[in-house]
């Protein structure tokens, strides 16, 4: 079973620039992308305290967000997949 192909959470893809300055520029799964990002949001306190559920983008998240101000978790994953090839 070793030849078995990843998943498409395990298949590992290419950040776009923007998202490489969170992440950084090697490749990574999209399950460690999503990891990383949720451990820069929290280390950075850009969770909504009225909303958990809402991610306050600050400088480097904004691009990743399609320059908007604030996105919900579940937006978040869409503007993630557009970020990775």
């Amino acid at each position: 079973m070793a030849d078995k192909k990843p998943n498409a959470l395990q298949q590992p893809l290419q950040p776009s620039p923007e998202l490489a300055a969170v992440v950084g520029s090697g490749k990574l799964a999209r399950g460690e992308v999503v990891s990383k990002i949720w451990a820069y949001i929290k280390s950075n306190n850009l969770q909504n305290p009225a909303n958990k559920r809402e991610i306050l983008a600050d400088a480097k998240l904004k691009p990743v967000f399609g320059g908007k101000d604030k996105v919900s978790m579940f937006e978040m994953n869409k503007h993630l997949a557009k970020h990775l090839s």
